[in-house]
């Protein structure tokens, strides 16, 4: 058993390579071998976002706070909400984020791949795809 309390997790903002906007990372974890799972709390500032990117096995996040917008690619924006379970298959080009002015939370959950992959990062999400003219 490893308990790490909270004093002893780090804290760091999301990379500008990455998000776009106030992102802040928390509790980042990668469970010991031979376990493939990686972790992380995300709080996004509203307006802020994830550049687009995959997952090699699939992503689930759990939102804990707030609501945001979530989409794959050619696929509708959704609006995800605190309690939404979302589900990212895996290779899905993808990106969650807050909505234009609230602030949302979430768990991120995803496996490593045989070469300890576990995100593939691409371009950032343009303004007009985050929150298009209605």
């Amino acid at each position: 058993m490893d308990i790490t309390r909270p004093d002893d997790m780090d804290a760091s903002a999301g990379p500008d390579a990455y998000f776009t906007g106030r992102v802040r990372m928390e509790g980042r974890f990668a469970a010991p071998a031979p376990a493939r799972l990686r972790g992380v709390t995300v709080t996004f500032e509203p307006g802020a976002r994830t550049a687009w990117h995959t997952h090699p096995l699939g992503q689930t996040l759990f939102v804990t706070a707030g609501s945001g917008w979530a989409q794959v690619e050619g696929g509708a924006r959704h609006t995800i909400r605190a309690g939404d379970r979302i589900w990212f298959a895996p290779g899905e080009r993808q990106w969650p984020g807050a909505t234009a002015t609230t602030a949302m939370t979430h768990i991120a959950l995803q496996e490593a791949d045989e070469s300890g992959e576990n995100v593939t990062w691409l371009e950032h999400v343009a303004d007009a795809d985050y929150d298009p003219p209605a």
